[in-house]
């Protein structure tokens, strides 16, 4: 696995130590079991989408997790969507000079 982050950070250009694989694992982990299989690598990209645009990465997991561990599939109805639980990870607002 440290091979294949290793490798995919350098295709990307991105420094190792910036990577929390922990964090991300744990997230997925949590998705995967509260709400569905599939939920988990499109949460973490959405993650990384977050971190992209300036959020940090331990406080986007941490409203993922809370979300996940509360989530209730059975209960809702398939258009039901809840509202954000504070205040916006991803929104409009782009880092200075972009």
């Amino acid at each position: 696995m440290e091979d294949w982050i290793n490798a995919a950070c350098h295709e990307l250009g991105l420094e190792r130590c910036e990577i929390d694989r922990d964090l991300v694992l744990d997230l997925a982990r949590d998705v995967a079991h509260g709400v569905a299989r599939p939920g988990a690598p499109l949460t973490a990209y959405l993650l990384g989408l977050a971190v992209g645009r300036g959020a940090p990465a331990r406080d986007a997991a941490a409203r993922l997790t809370e979300m996940a561990e509360g989530w209730d599939a059975e209960a809702r109805e398939p258009s039901e969507v809840p509202g954000p639980a504070g205040e916006a990870v991803l929104d409009d607002a782009r880092p200075p000079g972009a």
